[in-house]
C-alpha cells in the first residue's frame, strides 16, 4: 500500500458554507455525511469493450474517506487469452506482462473484501461495474450491491463545456489539477478519480450535495423555475423541425432539432432528462420558442445547421466557423509538396484531403503521407532547374527524399511520386496502410507503444480525412441529385441536392404520385453555383448529413444530372485506423476485400414507376 495521502476537499470542511437549496429535504439528522463515507474508487483495464467477450487484464482501486487514502489494491489478472495488438498499445499491457499473473477466480474474492461495505466509484461506471459483476457470475460469486457512484454522471451536473471540451477523465484530471495523470492504467487512473470525485463532490456542495442520501438524487434535479417554463413548448407542432429559444432581448440563445416532434422535444428541456449546466442556465433564461416545421428529418438536421451558422448562439457548442476548417493540399508546381490549408483553390493539378476538425488532425494526416512517400517536406517554391551551390536537407541523405532541390531528381521522376501520393489522397489509401501496419508491428514488437500510439493517430487522420474528401468530392461535381427513401407510413421523402447542398425536399404520401412533386422540386429548389471540388456548396456537416442520409437502406436514386462516382479502392471502406491494418492483412494472405458501403441505388423507375 502506499503513503496515505490527506486531502481536504470542500465537502469535508466544516467551515465551508454548504447552505442552498437541496435536491430533497435535509438528512442531517439521519443521513450520512459524505466526509464520513467510504469510498472505493475502481478502475478496469480489459481486452475490449463487452464483458461478454472480453475479460479484465488490471484492477486498480483507492479507499478513501473524508480525504484521506485508506488502502489501495492493485493486480494484473490473466484474461485466458491474447490481448489484442491495439489495446497493447493503449494500455501498455502485453500478453507477455499477463503470464503468470492471476486468473480473475482469485482476484475476485480479494477485490470483493477490499470494496466490502464501502460505495463503489467509477469513471463510466457502467463498464467498470458491468465487469465486475460478469465477472462474479461467471466466478460463482454472489454480488454483495455496493452503492455505486459515476463520476461521468456527476461531471455532466457540474462541468461546462466552456470549462472542459468533454467529461473523459484526462480532461476533468487537467481541469482540477489531479496529482496524478490518467495513462490507461487501472492504479493511475484510479488516483486520477479520486480527485476527480473531491473535486466533484466540492463543487456539489453548495447545491445541498453534503450527505450520501443525496447522492441518489444528485444527477436528477428539477430546479423549479426550469419546471415552470414548460409552458413553453405547449403551442409547438407534433411534428419534425427545429426549435429556438429566444433570450429577454430576442436573441437567440440555443437552436436544437427534433426529428420526430418538436413539442415532445423542447418539453424534455423541462424534465430530469436535461443534465447539461449550460442548457440549464439557457433554460432559465429563455422567454418563448420559436418553431421551424419541416417537411423532413433530413431538412430539419440541415436547417439546424444553417441556423446555428447563422445566429451563432452562446448556448450552441457546434462549429461557427466551417470556412475556416483546414485541408491538406497537394501543391500545384513543378515539384509538388504537402501543405495545411484553410480553403480549396481552383487549381490545375491540385489536391485535397479534408476536412479536418483541427489543424493537429491535419499536421497528422500530411506525417502520415510522408511516412509512405518520400515526397519533399520543404516549405519553398523550387525552380525547375536547381540553382548552383544547393544543398539538401538531411531527408535526403536518410533516403526519404530525392532531392530535387539539388537536381538529383528530374521533374518526370518526382512526377512518379506525386502520381503515387495523388492516387492515395484520391482513391486508395492501400499504400499508406501498409506502410504504417509494418511500423505499427515493429514497435509493437519493441513494445515502443508511446511511438505505436502517435504511428496509430497518424494513420486514423489520414484515413478519415481521405474518406470525407472522397465521399465529399462526388456530392460537389453532381449539379443536381435527386433521390427518395421510403417512411415509415408507405410514403416518399424526397430530397433534391445541388452540389452538395440541400436545395428541396418534400414528403409525399403512399397514395400520391410522386412524379409531378419532383418536378416542382426541381423547378423551384434554390439555385446552387458550383464549388471548387471537393469543397461542396454546403457546411461540410451538412453535406455529412447528406451523404449518411443517400447510404441508409432503402433509399434510391431517381435522378442524377452529371456524374455521382465513388473509387472501387477508397478509405470510405475502412476509415478506423486498426479496421485498416486488419483489411490489409486480409489482402496480404489473399482473402478478398470487404466491398464498399456506397453502392448506387436502383433506378428511377424503382420510385416513380409506380405509387402504392
Amino acid at each position: 500500500m502506499s503513503t496515505v495521502r490527506r486531502l481536504r476537499p470542500v465537502w469535508a470542511d466544516a467551515s465551508v458554507d454548504v447552505s442552498g437549496t437541496p435536491v430533497q429535504p435535509s438528512l442531517d439528522d439521519v443521513g450520512t455525511p459524505l466526509s464520513d463515507v467510504t469510498f472505493v474508487v475502481v478502475d478496469l483495464e480489459t481486452t475490449g469493450g463487452t464483458p461478454a467477450d472480453c475479460a479484465i487484464t488490471e484492477i486498480g482501486a483507492v479507499k478513501v474517506r473524508g480525504g484521506e487514502v485508506l488502502g489501495e489494491f492493485q493486480t494484473l489478472v490473466d484474461p485466458g487469452g491474447p490481448v489484442p495488438p491495439f489495446i497493447q498499445v493503449l494500455t501498455g499491457i502485453t500478453t507477455t506482462m499477463l503470464i503468470g499473473a492471476p486468473r480473475i477466480e482469485e482476484v475476485l474474492p480479494a477485490f470483493l473484501e477490499f470494496s466490502r461495505d464501502a460505495v463503489l466509484v467509477a469513471h463510466n461506471a457502467p463498464f467498470d461495474v458491468g465487469f465486475l459483476k460478469a465477472a462474479a457470475a461467471r466466478t460463482g460469486h454472489a454480488w454483495p450491491g455496493n452503492r455505486v457512484v459515476d463520476t461521468v454522471r456527476l461531471a455532466r451536473r457540474v462541468v461546462t463545456r466552456d470549462e472542459a471540451p468533454n467529461h473523459k477523465l484526462s480532461s476533468l484530471a487537467a481541469l482540477f489539477g489531479a496529482s496524478v495523470t490518467p495513462n490507461h492504467r487501472a492504479l493511475s487512473d484510479a488516483r486520477a478519480t479520486v480527485d476527480v470525485l473531491h473535486a466533484l463532490l466540492s463543487r456539489m456542495a453548495p447545491l445541498g450535495i453534503t450527505h450520501l442520501e443525496d447522492l441518489a438524487t444528485a444527477t436528477d434535479p428539477v430546479p423549479g423555475e426550469v419546471r415552470r417554463k414548460r409552458t413553453l413548448a405547449d403551442h409547438l407542432p407534433d411534428s419534425p423541425g427545429v426549435y429556438l429559444f429566444r433570450g429577454p432581448g430576442d436573441e437567440v440563445l440555443y437552436v436544437g432539432t427534433s426529428t420526430t416532434s418538436l413539442r415532445r422535444r423542447v418539453r424534455s428541456y423541462f424534465t430530469s432528462a436535461e443534465k447539461r449546466g449550460r442548457i440549464l442556465e439557457m433554460v432559465r433564461i429563455a422567454e418563448r420558442v420559436d418553431p421551424v416545421p419541416c417537411a423532413t428529418p433530413l431538412e430539419a438536421r440541415v436547417r439546424e445547421l444553417r441556423l446555428i451558422a447563422e445566429h451563432a448562439p452562446r448556448y450552441n457548442r457546434r462549429s461557427r466557423n466551417p470556412e475556416r476548417m483546414p485541408w491538406v493540399r497537394l501543391t500545384s508546381e513543378p515539384f509538388p509538396r504537402l501543405s495545411v490549408v484553410r480553403e480549396v483553390r481552383d487549381e490545375d493539378g491540385a489536391a485535397y484531403l479534408g476536412p479536418f476538425g483541427t489543424s493537429r488532425s491535419a499536421t497528422l494526416a500530411v506525417e502520415a503521407l510522408h511516412e509512405a512517400f518520400e515526397i519533399r517536406q520543404c516549405t519553398r517554391r523550387l525552380p525547375l532547374i536547381a540553382p548552383a551551390g544547393s544543398s539538401a536537407c538531411v531527408l535526403a541523405d536518410m533516403g526519404r527524399c530525392g532531392a530535387p532541390c539539388i537536381g538529383e531528381q528530374s521533374v518526370p521522376d518526382y512526377a512518379e511520386v506525386v502520381s503515387r501520393v495523388r492516387a492515395a489522397m484520391l482513391a486508395d489509401p492501400a499504400p499508406v496502410v501498409a506502410a504504417h501496419a509494418a511500423r505499427l508491428e515493429a514497435l509493437v514488437d519493441q513494445q515502443r507503444y508511446e511511438e505505436a500510439t502517435t504511428v496509430r493517430d497518424r494513420l486514423g487522420a489520414y484515413l478519415r480525412g481521405a474518406a470525407r474528401a472522397q465521399r465529399m468530392d462526388p456530392l460537389a461535381r453532381c449539379s443536381e441529385l435527386v433521390a427518395a427513401g421510403r417512411t415509415l407510413d408507405g410514403g416518399w421523402e424526397i430530397v433534391l441536392v445541388r452540389h452538395g447542398r440541400l436545395a428541396a425536399t418534400a414528403r409525399v404520401d403512399r397514395r400520391t404520385d410522386p412524379r409531378p412533386v419532383i418536378e416542382t422540386l426541381r423547378a423551384t429548389a434554390a439555385h446552387v453555383p458550383a464549388p471548387v471540388a471537393p469543397a461542396t456548396a454546403a457546411h461540410p456537416e451538412e453535406t455529412d448529413l447528406i451523404a449518411d442520409w443517400l447510404e441508409r437502406p432503402g433509399v434510391r436514386l431517381v435522378e442524377v444530372v452529371g456524374t455521382l462516382a465513388y473509387p472501387v479502392r477508397s478509405a470510405l471502406t475502412d476509415v478506423d485506423p486498426a479496421a485498416a491494418v486488419a483489411a490489409h492483412a486480409r489482402l496480404l494472405i489473399g482473402a478478398p476485400p470487404r466491398p464498399l458501403a456506397l453502392v448506387p441505388s436502383p433506378d428511377a423507375s424503382a420510385v416513380v414507376g409506380r405509387t402504392a
